[in-house]
């Protein structure tokens, strides 16, 4: 598939992330918790996991700049694609993120934009280590043959909503550059933006490796 569809499929799922996970943050806002914080994480593993179905055969549903550059690391992907994925997945991530500035003009919860509770080395290291949790499951379920399957997108899905449920209250639980920088855009809240950012990359790194480390040279 030639990759400006690809790449057109990134930016469309990262679309659907903020503009579901996000607008669920928005949506508990207005109705004083309605949803809750197993609410909100629910809907981020739920929309990851619908997009994984619906795209994963397409362009492979990294559907977040840390995953992209991970598996450039780990010589899962190609570097010269790696580029065209991230301006994808940043631009259908801001996209989201303005839909919900028009119809939120007030700006409730910024957004959802990921703002940390907890200090700036608490931050770091739950971003690093949720992502790197989540980036070891894509790994299995991405380039392992013997965990390849339909179940894929509910791993990774389930990955998501577990990391939200405990990490959620501490940093946001970014665990993805573009769900952070839409948000951040849309709004103005830049606040320790860059956790969110160096956190996910280098727990990707972490999760790609790891993987690579316990799996060896095996490749049945």
């Amino acid at each position: 598939m030639p990759l400006w569809r690809r790449a057109v499929a990134e930016g469309m799922a990262a679309f659907a992330l903020v503009f579901a996970g996000c607008g669920a943050i928005v949506s508990d806002a207005r109705s004083h918790g309605a949803l809750g914080a197993v609410g909100v994480s629910l809907t981020f593993g739920l929309i990851i996991l619908v997009m994984v179905y619906a795209t994963g055969h397409l362009s492979g549903a990294h559907i977040n700049p840390a995953v992209t550059i991970a598996f450039t690391l780990g010589r899962h992907f190609p570097a010269r694609d790696a580029l065209a994925y991230i301006a994808a997945q940043l631009l259908g991530a801001t996209a989201g993120a303005l839909v919900l500035l028009a119809a939120w003009p007030d700006q409730p919860a910024q957004l959802g934009a990921t703002t940390p509770s907890v200090g700036v080395g608490v931050a770091l290291l739950y971003e690093v280590l949720l992502t790197a949790v989540l980036m070891f499951v894509i790994t299995a379920v991405a380039t392992d043959t013997r965990a390849v399957g339909a179940a894929a997108a509910i791993a990774i899905g389930g990955a998501v909503a577990l990391d939200a449920l405990f990490g959620g209250p501490v940093t946001g639980a970014s665990m993805n550059p573009a769900r952070s920088f839409g948000p951040a855009l849309a709004s103005g809240e830049w606040g320790d933006f860059w956790i969110h950012v160096a956190g996910p990359v280098a727990g990707a790194a972490m999760g790609v490796f790891g993987y690579e480390l316990v799996r060896g040279s095996e490749r049945i």
